[in-house]
């Protein structure tokens, strides 16, 4: 083995040599100078005690059965919608807030879909396989006052099905990107920005999370605020329309016949 190493090394030495010799003359490399020192990241407050509960619990991680639904095969292309949103209203009448919440207008109007499906709340259904299991889950859109929407997905499992993830916000777009679904919403506070969130599948949790919230400028637009940042993580607090939809009582007029 010994000689076969030797003329194997030759050879290599040999091939490298017109690449070598390029490198000194016209057209070669050249260099942009010296590289900055790399600076890792440096902790603030080093004595400040560890948080041993977070404030507030935005939910998440709340996944639920959805009641009634039988999925045939695992498929949930086999699965109504409406039918899927109408048993998750019929499980929580009286829920306007959090995973569950719609305004009591847009309850009504997913029950009325048969009889009035003009004004059918629910959109069109997407398939698309988020947790990476091999099979697509539902990708489910209702629209809401005020120019929201809550979008919901559902996981088959064990014959029936599961909702993995709940937001409702004023959606300027959902995309899908892989195993990721990208929602963008507007923000009222900052001009010629919007909210940018990746949800992502998360096998502890068995739910999808925002995985990257960001804060991004609007595409095409100049403006610029002088307040924040592009790529600021998103800020979220207690009743933001992320989480839950405003109260119909007090946000939200009853629609007019």
């Amino acid at each position: 083995m010994r000689p076969r190493t030797v003329r194997l090394a030759a050879v290599l030495a040999l091939g490298a040599l017109p690449v070598l010799a390029g490198c000194g003359g016209q057209g070669g490399l050249v260099s942009d100078g010296p590289t900055e020192a790399a600076v890792g990241p440096v902790r603030l407050w080093p004595e400040l005690p560890p948080a041993s509960d977070p404030p507030v619990d935005y939910g998440e991680t709340d996944t639920e059965r959805v009641p009634g639904i039988t999925v045939r095969g695992g498929d949930v292309r086999t699965v109504d919608p409406v039918a899927v949103v109408r048993a998750e209203v019929a499980a929580h009448p009286d829920t306007y807030t959090g995973a569950d919440g719609l305004y009591a207008e847009t309850s009504r109007a997913v029950l009325a879909c048969d009889t009035a499906p003009a004004k059918c709340p629910v959109l069109s259904p997407y398939y698309r396989d988020l947790t990476g299991n091999g099979r697509d889950e539902l990708i489910v859109g209702i629209r809401m006052p005020e120019q929201q929407v809550a979008v919901r997905v559902y996981l088959a499992e064990d014959g029936g099905l599961t909702r993995v993830m709940s937001t409702v916000d004023q959606v300027v777009s959902v995309e899908l990107a892989g195993h990721d679904l990208i929602v963008r919403a507007a923000s009222a506070g900052i001009p010629g920005y919007e909210y940018r969130t990746a949800w992502s599948w998360d096998e502890r949790q068995h739910s999808m999370l925002p995985a990257r919230d960001e804060i991004v400028p609007v595409r095409g637009s100049a403006t610029r605020s002088p307040r924040t940042a592009p790529g600021t993580p998103r800020a979220v607090s207690p009743g933001s329309p992320r989480t839950a939809p405003a109260s119909p009582r007090t946000a939200s007029p009853e629609p007019t016949s």
